[in-house]
């Protein structure tokens, strides 16, 4: 079991490298760079690995989003297309999209996946009622579940059953994740073909939104906007020479999440950043000009 929680799949696994001196076999990662992007690739094919590092078989696709921070010229729009590009190759060629946003949208580290369907382009019900008119554009719709502490409904139920009703080919679940560090805050994205367990982030896990629950592929998008207060504890230890007790730790801060302070503007930021990734993938003719046109 690993000492430090990340949802990140390539910090997990070099957690638990880190931890055993050793490499885990069955959790392969490859790194290159797009547009000036770093892309890291961890595939997750063994049992013992995903046992190891509390995540499914599957792709995790991490792009590193420094360069767009930094406000570097045409930032957005290669950061957009560096990760449409890697949700265009899990996308199924045709067919309908549903995107789900979730977390609590009262709550600033949770609101990114609020932040994301607010600028998603939604065409499904234009497609339908002018279909001549709209068939350049993919076919996407938009659900929001709430959380269950105040809809009293848990999300998969309620996803469930939109899914049933609309039939769509793909699912994208969009939530805010947790990382190992601060530096990895906001700064990055996860996309993995593995599905979400809603709230593990903040290890409050409800009801998995995957292929076996749904019946049809879910794509993970996530970005880390909180870092688990024990985990980061430890690693500042480690990083000044002392060894801590993990275990005794947990007591202590077990419950604990750390954000930065101006998680605010990084939230609605990489929100919108996410947000036109998906509007390239589904509608790859339209450029970030054409969507700044639609969103208004």
């Amino acid at each position: 079991m690993l000492s430090r929680r990340s949802d990140l799949a390539m910090e997990a696994r070099k957690i638990w490298s880190e931890d055993n001196l050793a490499d885990l076999d069955g959790a392969e990662e490859s790194v290159e760079t797009r547009r000036g992007f770093p892309v890291t690739t961890v595939t997750v094919t063994g049992d013992r690995a995903a046992r190891e590092l509390g995540k499914p078989k599957g792709t995790y696709v991490t792009v590193d989003l420094g360069s767009f921070l930094r406000r570097e010229d045409d930032s957005f729009e290669a950061g957009a297309q560096v990760i449409s590009a890697v949700l265009s190759d899990l996308l199924p060629s045709g067919g309908s999209v549903l995107v789900v946003g979730l977390g609590n949208p009262a709550i600033t580290p949770d609101a990114v996946g609020h932040l994301v369907v607010k600028d998603t382009l939604v065409t499904r019900h234009l497609r339908r009622q002018m279909p001549e008119a709209f068939d350049r554009f993919g076919d996407l719709a938009a659900l929001e579940p709430g959380v269950l502490g105040t809809t009293g409904v848990e999300s998969v139920d309620v996803v469930g059953a939109v899914v049933r009703e609309i039939k769509p080919s793909v699912l994208i679940a969009v939530d805010a994740l947790a990382s190992r560090g601060m530096e990895r805050v906001c700064r990055t994205v996860q996309i993995a073909d593995t599905g979400i367990v809603p709230g593990s982030g903040v290890g409050n896990a409800r009801g998995a939104l995957s292929a076996e629950t749904l019946g049809i592929p879910v794509i993970a998008f996530g970005v880390p906007t909180v870092v688990d207060a024990a985990t980061l504890t430890l690693d500042v230890a480690r990083d000044s020479g002392v060894e801590l007790d993990p275990a005794a730790l947990r007591g202590a801060s077990g419950s604990m999440i750390v954000t930065p302070r101006e998680i605010d503007a990084n939230v609605r930021t990489i929100s919108r950043l996410m947000a036109y990734a998906i509007n390239l993938a589904v509608h790859p003719h339209l450029t970030v000009a054409d969507i700044d046109m639609f969103l208004g």
